[in-house]
């Protein structure tokens, strides 16, 4: 499973760009973590939801 991510983090973000200092990298690193891919990235596991749509369906049912 983490292999899978740690390819999919590559394809999606470490491919696309170059980053100037360490810190930048960790920026974008943490955004595509927090910002992407537990909050707006669908899940097969999940019905094709965001974790917030999830969620949200969860908590209602």
């Amino acid at each position: 499973m983490m292999e899978s991510f740690w390819s999919r983090m590559q394809v999606e973000l470490l491919d696309r760009h170059r980053w100037r200092t360490r810190v930048e990298l960790a920026n974008a690193i943490f955004e595509y973590l927090e910002i992407w891919h537990n909050r707006q990235r669908r899940h097969s596991r999940l019905g094709w939801l965001t974790p917030i749509e999830f969620e949200n369906a969860t908590v209602v049912a």
